[in-house]
Formats: C-alpha cells, sequence, structure tokens
C-alpha cells in the first residue's frame, strides 16, 4: 500500500499505475461517463482505499479508492468525501464501500 500526501498525489500516481477512468456514485453503482459505463457492486472491486483529513474543516475529509472491474481489465479512481454516499445509494453499495471504509 502506497502512502501519499494529497489527494492530488494520489490521483496521479493511480493513473500512472493505470487507474485512469473517473468513477462516480450513482444510487445504485458506479458510473464511468467517458466510456458510458455502469457497473453494479458485484461487477467491481476496491483494490486500494487512501483517506485524506481536511486540514481546518472536517468537512473537507474526502476518500479515494481505487478501482476494478471484474468484467474486463478496466481500472479507475472514485473520489468521496467522508460518509456523503451513506444517504442516497443502495444498501449493497454502502455495503461494499463501508468494507473498505472502515
Amino acid at each position: 500500500m502506497h502512502v501519499y500526501d494529497t489527494i492530488t498525489a494520489a490521483l496521479s500516481d493511480l493513473d500512472h499505475r493505470g487507474y485512469n477512468l473517473d468513477f462516480n456514485l450513482t444510487a445504485v453503482g458506479l458510473e464511468c461517463k467517458s466510456i458510458n459505463l455502469f457497473l453494479m457492486p458485484e461487477e467491481f472491486e476496491i483494490e486500494e482505499v487512501y483517506r485524506f483529513e481536511g486540514m481546518t474543516d472536517p468537512a473537507d475529509s474526502s476518500v479515494v479508492y481505487a478501482i476494478s472491474s471484474n468484467t474486463g481489465s478496466l481500472k479507475g479512481v472514485l473520489v468521496d468525501g467522508y460518509g456523503v454516499y451513506a444517504e442516497n445509494v443502495s444498501p449493497e453499495l454502502l455495503n461494499k464501500l463501508k468494507i473498505h471504509h472502515a
């Protein structure tokens, strides 16, 4: 596992290691608009997780997830704020993210 001081450093290194897609959370899975891809929780794995604390405001805290698909060799990242997803996603997706968030 790598250690990064900033989100920018994490995203840059992950990109160099092939995690070059940008995923967004939806209510039931992950979406990558650039290639018109949608992944349900059972279709992806969380390979790595990096947490970043806000310097002065806890609301600035974020998590970077390194994601790989089970349906091919697609890899990308999901950047999310702590707890932001909790109210807006399916129980299956929330459970998958929480396992790696703890």
